[in-house]
């Protein structure tokens, strides 16, 4: 799969089927396919689907460590320049959906839709520093550090510690949207959470976007689109959605 110029990054990304563009947007913690391996099937067969790692993640190359959500969304409008694609639908899961909340705000022209699964309004810092480096250690999180070694260490370059901690502030401050920038976001919007998502509050969200379609997932955790959880049935409500802006 390939890698592209994007300013100062080799942006890594994968690509699967034809159709209008739609862009997946991963989360924290995991890189784009990783996010999106349940949807890529049932979606490819209509869309154009674009799955980038962001900055500082998965098979990204940057000099630079360190990243946050603002810089994501500048990342992201660079990526579309490069491959020559004006609008795309947008599809965002936890910091990805964060991420498509700026898109949608501050490039409205550059958005046609969007789905943000597990987005927050606002920074959610609790329990933030259970992820930091010395609590994973104290605690044994030997597999989730292995894991975050493996997933991530092309992007950082084994330094796992700047990772971890980049994250945890992005955590605490983002997402960060002016009363102004929710106004801007006209685009049809779905917000999608689970039930038992500590996260993301739809009545919030929905107070913030009154526009939106807000779906809550009966006994659904922070990742309902997930197969093990209940992906068939979101699948089939995102694709009733997008189909609704052809």
């Amino acid at each position: 799969m390939p890698h592209i110029r994007c300013k100062d990054l080799l942006l890594f990304y994968e690509e699967f089927g034809r159709g209008e563009p739609l862009l997946m947007l991963h989360s924290a913690f995991s890189r784009g396919i990783l996010a999106f391996a349940s949807q890529i099937q049932p979606f490819q067969g209509q869309y154009r689907c674009l799955i980038p790692d962001f900055r500082g993640h998965g098979r990204t190359r940057c000099q630079d460590l360190t990243w946050d959500s603002d810089r994501h969304a500048e990342d992201m409008i660079a990526f579309l320049d490069a491959l020559g694609i004006e609008r795309v639908h947008l599809m965002g899961y936890s910091m990805g959906a964060n991420v498509g909340l700026y898109l949608a705000a501050r490039y409205p022209h550059r958005v046609r839709s969007l789905i943000a699964i597990g987005a927050s309004h606002e920074p959610t810092p609790a329990n933030v520093e259970d992820y930091l480096p010395e609590p994973l250690l104290a605690r044994g999180e030997h597999d989730f550090i292995e894991d975050m070694i493996v997933r991530h260490q092309e992007a950082h370059r084994g330094d796992l510690q700047t990772y971890l901690r980049v994250n945890a502030a992005d955590w605490q401050l983002h997402p960060r949207l002016t009363e102004a920038e929710w106004q801007a976001i006209t685009c049809p919007v779905l917000f999608i959470s689970g039930e038992h998502d500590p996260f993301s509050d739809l009545p919030a969200l929905q107070k913030h976007c009154p526009h939106a379609l807000c779906h809550l997932v009966e006994d659904g955790s922070h990742r309902p689109h997930f197969v093990m959880e209940q992906g068939r049935e979101i699948n089939q409500r995102m694709l009733e959605f997008l189909d609704k802006q052809k």
